[in-house]
């Protein structure tokens, strides 16, 4: 019997060939001696970059779509690869460094100020200095409190639950250090801006993405938050603040717990029932957020909440 396998040929190499296709020369110059200048040209031309290759080209008005796209699913695929199914939400001031560091500024202040006793700036800037040290303690609430999520987060059996913050100093550097702290993991969402930034140390690095656009921004801070909790702040707190009460107000998304925490700064930097008794928001509006002092207190508020909505955090609260 004929063995017909014989006839068989074997399988070519995957990228090698034996004999050259004519396109892998270029036409030779004994042909046309400006051939080569001309290839040369050719392939220079950002017309023969690949498109995905072609950084002009994705940064054109045309490709915004593309890139709307692209930082919308960067970020959904790496939360799914590291399992982050939930997330609570930080804010707060950029400004409001840890005790240390404020003590350390207020004083190089006034002994600035001290030499030249009647510079009206100085002495503006250690008023600052002293309302920045006295709010310092906040700094060390949101590293406490972090590092409670964190236990939670990293806790056997339990649905993956990260701080996610703006990744920036002040604040969103403590919440992510407590987290740190336990080695949980913790998330940063920067933003780039003209000028030159970095993400606070604690982090993880797999996990911390740069966002161009604040709207893509915002969409995945709301994804998987289970709750939003707001340390003094300025404009960039003030604004992620509001988008998210008026989302739960007008049911654009799921209601979650809003603490605001340092109750004597919210009151001030925001009447919020001036705005019920002028009768631009109702008493259910008012009742959207509350108020907190301590880790502790934010943590059991937001597991208390979760409870009484019929869906727990976590078992492990």
């Amino acid at each position: 019997m004929n063995d017909k396998r014989a006839k068989v040929p074997g399988p070519p190499h995957p990228h090698r060939r034996n004999e050259p296709l004519p396109s892998q020369s270029p036409k030779s110059p004994a042909e046309d001696p400006d051939a080569p200048a001309r290839i040369a040209a050719i392939m220079k031309s950002p017309g023969y970059r690949l498109a995905e290759q072609d950084i002009e080209f994705i940064g054109s008005d045309a490709m915004r779509g593309v890139r709307l796209q692209l930082e919308y699913l960067k970020p959904q695929l790496l939360f799914e690869e590291h399992a982050i199914a939930h997330t609570i939400v930080v804010f707060g001031s950029t400004r409001i460094c840890e005790p240390g560091a404020a003590h350390r500024n207020l004083e190089a202040l006034r002994e600035a100020l001290a030499g030249t006793p009647g510079n009206a700036e100085l002495a503006r800037r250690v008023a600052v200095a002293e309302r920045i040290l006295a709010k310092s303690q906040f700094y060390d609430v949101a590293r406490a409190f972090g590092r409670l999520v964190g236990e939670v987060g990293r806790s056997p059996g339990s649905p993956c639950i990260a701080v996610m913050t703006g990744g920036g100093p002040g604040m969103m550097e403590a919440a992510n250090r407590g987290s740190f702290d336990v080695g949980a993991k913790t998330v940063g969402l920067n933003i780039d801006l003209p000028h030159e930034q970095y993400p606070n140390p604690y982090v993880s690095p797999d996990l911390c993405l740069r966002f161009h656009y604040f709207a893509l921004r915002k969409l995945h801070f709301m994804m998987r938050a289970k709750a939003l909790v707001a340390f003094p702040g300025g404009f960039g707190t003030l604004d992620e603040l509001f988008e998210i009460l008026t989302l739960v107000q007008t049911r654009k998304m799921k209601p979650v717990p809003i603490v605001l925490v340092g109750e004597a700064y919210w009151r001030r930097a925001v009447n919020f029932d001036f705005l019920l008794d002028e009768g631009v928001i109702a008493q259910e509006d008012r009742a959207l957020f509350w108020f907190a002092e301590t880790a502790e207190e934010i943590w059991r508020g937001i597991l208390h909440w979760h409870e009484a909505a019929g869906d727990p955090l976590c078992a492990a609260g």
